[in-house]
């Protein structure tokens, strides 16, 4: 029964909600309900919760069919943790007005990362078991 991915699916997902939520408060505080009205600060809030969305379900699809087959729980630890610290860094990177972009570029290298590791592992597992 996997246990190790789910704690992390845990706390990336109260992740993703303060993401929304922020979005949320901004655009309360813009009026602009659709759309960024041309606001930056309500763009990069949006495109911050955005990327998290575009890379953490796969992430997590593919760390869950890592545990499921047995990987190492070291190896499954530290793809975990990278995805989170990648996140959280791309988040702050992504919403600061003087875009950090070491931290952007950085943490999209470390989402890849897990997702690239992630996906050669599970090919080499299947040939392993065909």
């Amino acid at each position: 029964m996997p246990i190790i991915v789910p704690a992390y699916s845990g706390v990336l997902a109260l992740i993703c909600l303060f993401l929304a939520i922020r979005v949320s408060v901004v655009r309360g505080g813009t009026k602009v309900m659709i759309g960024s009205g041309g606001n930056a600060r309500l763009e990069r809030a949006i495109r911050a919760h955005g990327n998290f969305i575009e890379y953490v379900p796969i992430a997590l699809i593919l760390l869950g069919f890592m545990e499921l087959q047995q990987d190492s729980h070291t190896l499954l630890h530290a793809l975990c943790l990278l995805l989170i610290v990648g996140r959280v860094v791309h988040a702050y990177g992504i919403s600061q007005v003087d875009e950090k972009m070491p931290f952007r570029i950085t943490s999209t290298l470390a989402s890849q990362a897990v997702l690239v590791i992630a996906a050669i592992t599970l090919i080499i597992n299947y040939f392993h078991v065909a």
